[in-house]
């Protein structure tokens, strides 16, 4: 049987170390995704507008600019069911992602071909979501995952052959 992951003490190969950093960015991300997950719940039977003005004074947000008071009517407008639903499926992508972060931080094999599945699942959304708005972020943000599918498939590929 094969060893998942080098024994302690071994210094990390240029390979491990972007598998390291793939998955502290995706921890990072998970870590997010619960902090808003939890702030949509807080919001639950609040005025969201009452709720959120101090925060806006504090960051000296303009909530009459163009993009902020979209944003900012947008998240005022939401009810309680919304709120749980985006709660909700706020938190089940964060598992996704800690799941992927912790697994190729301790580098299981398993973790490669999970964050590949996952990732390489949402792509295709990303994609039609970039044809409806273009948006240079939208793409950056294709590209990092795209990246790091192949980087993944070529990682696995190269170790099993």
């Amino acid at each position: 049987m094969s060893q998942t992951r080098p024994p302690s003490g071994t210094p990390l190969r240029r390979s491990d170390t972007a598998l390291v950093l793939i998955g502290a960015f995706k921890l990072i991300k998970g870590l997010l995704l619960v902090a808003v997950g939890i702030g949509a719940l807080g919001l639950l039977h609040r005025d969201i507008d009452a709720a959120l003005a101090p925060l806006v004074a504090h960051l000296h947000i303009d909530p009459e600019s163009r993009y902020l008071g979209r944003a900012l009517a947008a998240v005022g407008a939401l009810d309680d069911r919304a709120l749980k639903r985006i709660s909700a499926g706020t938190f089940f992508y964060a598992a996704l992602l800690l799941t992927e972060g912790v697994g190729l931080l301790l580098r299981r094999r398993w973790a490669e071909y999970f964050t590949v599945l996952v990732t390489g699942s949402f792509i295709p959304l990303e994609l039609y979501e970039l044809t409806r708005r273009f948006t240079a972020t939208r793409l950056i943000l294709i590209g990092v995952n795209v990246a790091v599918v192949w980087y993944l498939i070529h990682h696995v590929r190269q170790r099993e052959g």
